[in-house]
């Protein structure tokens, strides 16, 4: 299953704590005004509107609408400023599957859209390296107030000393919701308090699963968790499969990495005793009916009604380490190649990031989240779009979904599989063969090992052949 495409799709309007875009209109913002706005945005003297007689339509060319449509409860705040600024975004739509086609069609026949949303498949390294993308430097001043707490982000994602990527914001990719009737129906401990206690590790995490699952009668049937959280379990240890090697100044495969082997081992086990639930389920509420104790996902999937007891942690800590880690999700907008729309470029992404910075600004957000989840508690947010970015946490940036299709595109995926070896690898001990036999981290680290090597070892060589000639 193509769980990343799926949540690409599904969750890209929902990145932004204020990210309240409906998907599927191409009309330009202000043309549908039968949405309400209930919480006002103040204009800010902080960013300067676009210069008279510069071109003020950005065109946006993406699978999801910035602009609200007529179903839309709230107006996004960074799209309200630009607004005020004399900006206007215009939605050409795609698909998740054809994007990077269309875009490099676009880019080649000398007709680029101006703006493309960042996703860490494939985005950086690979089209940057490829010609899809501009450095964004003469945009964003990263020493400046506004950008100075995302220069050293943005600095992981440079190429001959050029910015690619200037990070609005960042969060959670995935986080563990659960159903606290559960909870105190099996006199279980809350994972919230656990969390709280310093205690929330893999090994507690595992031991309420178990304890939840064999307390099933009769003819129930329970499981532990549904999901995306393979990938976290992994990179809670502090490592990736393919790591950025600063001395080679080339990427490198860290397939054999010792902490893989417990890591591997703890999702193996999952599986092996059925606290895994495998199949497909889009939402918890979908989850929780299936008396599945933990729904590892994105906050877009998370959408309680009134009644619901529901609690949100983030992923376990790796009992092996005095770290945290968090595998982040970054929101950014690429500057597309050959686009000349400098200025409403700049006050576009200054409007989005001052909509992520300002406390004045990240508050509205916050109210607009809570006017279309109005069943969430100031402790699921916390949990979710707050505790995990504080200083707590070791920020981690996976650079294996961005080098190449093989390894990191699941739509042009060419192994057995159907999915890209990356994404495949973190999920892989907690799938069986054709035969129902389960496969084991050693088996699949002989089966990959080469494809990996032989993959990064192409992408290098166009890698330093961009360097070289200078782009």
């Amino acid at each position: 299953m193509k769980v990343l495409k799926r949540i690409a799709a599904l969750s890209a309007a929902l990145v932004l704590t204020a990210g309240l875009a409906a998907c599927g209109s191409s009309k330009k913002s202000g043309e549908d005004e039968s949405y309400v706005d209930k919480v006002k945005v103040e204009d800010t003297d902080e960013v300067a509107p676009i210069a008279e007689g510069e071109e003020t339509e950005l065109e946006w060319l993406s699978y999801f609408d910035i602009n609200p449509s007529k179903n839309s409860k709230e107006k996004r705040v960074d799209l309200d400023l630009f607004e005020k600024k004399g900006g206007t975004i215009h939605y050409s739509p795609t698909t998740s599957m054809v994007k990077y086609d269309q875009l490099a069609n676009r880019v080649l026949s000398n007709d680029p859209p101006d703006l493309f949303w960042f996703e860490q498949k494939m985005t950086f390294p690979c089209y940057c390296v490829k010609g899809m993308f501009q450095p964004v430097d003469d945009v964003v001043d990263f020493d400046s107030d506004l950008w100075v707490d995302m220069k050293g982000l943005a600095d992981q994602f440079v190429l001959n000393g050029k910015h690619y990527v200037a990070p609005v914001s960042v969060g959670p990719l995935s986080v563990l919701t659960y159903n606290k009737d559960f909870i105190e129906a099996n006199a279980l401990d809350d994972p919230y308090d656990l969390y709280m206690d310093g205690d929330w590790t893999w090994d507690t995490w595992y031991g309420l699963m178990e304890e939840f699952v064999n307390g099933a009668t009769g003819e129930e049937q329970r499981y532990g968790i549904n999901g995306w959280f393979g990938p976290f379990i992994f990179q809670s240890t502090g490592q990736t499969l393919i790591t950025y090697d600063e001395e080679k100044d080339e990427f490198v495969s860290n397939i054999d990495n010792p902490e893989f082997d417990r890591a591997s081992s703890l999702l193996y086990d999952l599986k092996k005793n059925n606290y895994y639930y495998g199949d497909w389920i889009g939402s918890a509420t979908e989850c929780f009916k299936k008396n599945i104790l933990f729904y590892g996902m994105g906050t877009w999937a998370v959408s309680p009604k009134e009644g619901d007891n529901w609690g949100i942690v983030p992923m376990p800590r790796d009992p092996n380490s005095d770290n945290n880690y968090t595998t982040i999700d970054i929101a950014a907008y690429m500057w597309v190649k050959g686009s000349t729309k400098k200025d409403a470029v700049r006050c576009w992404y200054e409007c989005a990031r001052i909509a992520e910075s300002d406390p004045e600004y990240t508050e509205a957000g916050r109210e607009k989240f809570f006017v279309t989840q109005p069943a969430w508690t100031d402790e699921m947010y916390e949990m979710a779009n707050v505790e995990p970015l504080t200083d707590k946490y070791i920020k981690v940036v996976d650079p294996g979904y961005g080098i190449s299709t093989i390894l990191s595109n699941d739509d042009a995926a060419t192994n057995a599989t159907k999915e890209a070896v990356i994404p495949y690898m973190y999920t892989s001990v907690m799938k069986t063969d054709d035969d129902g036999k389960q496969f084991t981290w050693t088996q699949l680290r002989e089966t990959y090992s080469s494809t990996i090597d032989s993959e990064l070892k192409t992408f290098n060589e166009e890698y330093h052949k961009f360097i070289q000639e200078g782009n």
